[in-house]
This record gives structure tokens, C-alpha cells and sequence, in this order.
């Protein structure tokens, strides 16, 4: 039988939580609410206010951001033998009511993670701030590079699920505890060769602030996301496996900074000497700029067609028969 549990992290959301946790259907067997250090003390809130019987507060001594509250609440959800773990913010802008719609693909054995999209409806897009969408486009980006999944959008969206056997998989010390939790969490899901899917929903935006702006963390998360994609390419493309596209991109990468710096060189040293570069010289810095930029596609291009297709949760059930 499948037993859903919900995970609320909790931090200054005394306001909204318990008409999130109300909202929450009857298909949920367990409510963890993960009071992250909270200077509104949401935990002892909860208990004093919801009379939920499905209700189970957890408390971190320190605050250790939304990631360290989601690893909490999984780590719960493991030890009580639960099947499928929904996380779901306290703050009223994530509806509870789509529950069911994300985990239905998990439990028809078409994935193993869920996650929302709020980009599906052009509407609700054109009502977007321009900055949310940009910002949001420009994560997107980086997000399927560093991460493989290059069928998802909206990946700071924090509504998702997971199979319980796929959580268990995962490295909960090394996952990152704040702002770069969503996209980290997608790295770790592709080195395991989990199979993600996107979930249509609405973008909600209440009287909830929120801490983070897309100006200020785009350099931060740029530099993680260059050390996401050099581990994922090191794990799947080395360490696991060996492909044609394990040569293209070293290779491709060679050609296109040997060719650039050649003719950077000579474009210096014909500069100063106000010399006429000849045309030889310059078709042996382009020819391997372009063999080189043609292998690096080709190496994305194999990339983009390995997406994982087949559900790991499923293949853990048939090795338990």
C-alpha cells in the first residue's frame, strides 16, 4: 500500500500554516512540520493550533535553511516506512489541493521526482514581473546543463515529490541546505538516473516576501553550477560509462582553445607589427575553432538524448522480488 507524507519546512509562516495543513487531503497519512529554528516559534504554534491527528513537529536546534528542513522531513518519512513524500511550503502559495496531481506519476511508475512549472500557462506568464521571468530563464539555462535534465523549466520551483526508495538514495549531507537546494537536488536525482517530470501549476504569489533575488545569487549559483556539470560529466561520462561523447567534449574543448589561442596570438602580433595576417594562418586558427565547436555540440547533443526515461523506483521493486 502507499502511504503519502507531506513535508512542510517552517519559518516564519505562523500566518499561513495551518490553512496549508487544513488544505492537505485525506490521501496524506503523515504531516511533518520542520520548525527550521524559527524565530516565530511555528512548531509550538502548530501544536498549540492544529488539532490534525496526522501532524508530527520537528525542531531544528539550528537553522539550517529550506534544504536542511526538507532532509529532515525525509529522513522522518524513511524511518516510518512511508511510500511517497510530497514537500509543500508553508506560506499558502502552493496549493494542496494538487497533491494527488503530483504524485499520480510516481505512483503509475512514470517517475521517481515531481516538481511544479509555473511556465506552462501563458497567461499566467505574461502576469509575471519581467525580472521573475528573465531571472528565471537564465536558472533554467544553467540548470539544465549542470544538472542533465534538459526537458525541465522553473527548476527553483520548490513544490515536489519523490519515491521514498529514490530519497534513500540520496546524499542528504551533501545536498545544499538553502537557496541552491531545488537545482542541487536535481544533480544529485541525475547521477542516480532518477526520471524527473515537470507538473503544470499556477503561479500563487501572496503577502509573503521573498528572500530571494535573482540579481544577487545569479554569480553564486552560476560557479555551482559549473562544478555540477564538471561532477556529473566526471560520474556519467568516466567513472560509470564511456561513450562517444566522453571523447567530443575534451577533445572539442582542446581543438577550440588551441585554435583561439593561436589566433589570438597572431591577431596580437600582426597588430603590432601592423602586418596583414596571411590566410593561411588564419584558417589554422578557425578550422579547429570550428571542429572544436562542432564536437562540443555534438557532446550536448548526446547529452540532451540521454534524459533518463526509465524509473529507478521501479527497477528497486523488481530487485526485491
Amino acid at each position: 500500500m502507499n502511504t503519502i507524507a507531506v513535508v512542510i519546512p517552517s519559518y516564519r509562516v505562523t500566518r499561513h500554516i495551518i490553512g496549508v495543513i487544513d488544505a492537505i487531503g485525506p490521501e496524506v497519512a503523515r504531516i511533518y512540520v520542520v520548525d527550521d529554528q524559527c524565530p516565530d516559534g511555528s512548531g509550538d504554534f502548530v501544536e498549540a493550533n492544529c488539532r490534525d491527528g496526522r501532524v508530527k513537529v520537528l525542531r531544528h536546534a539550528v537553522n539550517q535553511g529550506v534544504g536542511g528542513a526538507v532532509m529532515t522531513g525525509y529522513r522522518a518519512a524513511i524511518a516510518e516506512g512511508l511510500s511517497i513524500i510530497v514537500k509543500v511550503d508553508g506560506d499558502g502559495q502552493m496549493d494542496p489541493a494538487l497533491i494527488p496531481r503530483f504524485i499520480e506519476p510516481i505512483l503509475a511508475g512514470e517517475a521517481d521526482y515531481t516538481k511544479g512549472n509555473r511556465f506552462f500557462n501563458l497567461d499566467e506568464i505574461r502576469a509575471m514581473p519581467k525580472i521573475r521571468l528573465v531571472g528565471n530563464a537564465i536558472l533554467s539555462l544553467m540548470t539544465k546543463v549542470s544538472s542533465g535534465y534538459w526537458n525541465l523549466f522553473d527548476p527553483t520551483n520548490g513544490y515536489t515529490a519523490i519515491h521514498v526508495s529514490v530519497a534513500r538514495q540520496l546524499p542528504f549531507d551533501k545536498i545544499s541546505t538553502r537557496y541552491f537546494f531545488e537545482t542541487d537536488m536535481l544533480f544529485r536525482l541525475n547521477t542516480n538516473f532518477a526520471v524527473v517530470q515537470d507538473i503544470p501549476m499556477d503561479a500563487s504569489y501572496g503577502d509573503e516576501v521573498s528572500n530571494l533575488k535573482i540579481s544577487k545569487i545569479l554569480g553564486e549559483f552560476l560557479v555551482k553550477h559549473l562544478r555540477n556539470f564538471g561532477k556529473r560529466v566526471f560520474y556519467n561520462y568516466y567513472l560509470r560509462d564511456m561513450a562517444l561523447a566522453s571523447i567530443e567534449l575534451p577533445l572539442g574543448l582542446l581543438l577550440l582553445l588551441a585554435g583561439g589561442g593561436f589566433g589570438l596570438a597572431h591577431w596580437i602580433s600582426s597588430a603590432q607589427d601592423s602586418a596583414v595576417t596571411p590566410a593561411g594562418t588564419v584558417m589554422l586558427a578557425a578550422l579547429p575553432v570550428l571542429m572544436g565547436l562542432q564536437l562540443i555540440l555534438a557532446f550536448f547533443s548526446y547529452d540532451i538524448a540521454s534524459v533518463p526515461t526509465r524509473p529507478i523506483h521501479r527497477l528497486a521493486k523488481l530487485n526485491y522480488k
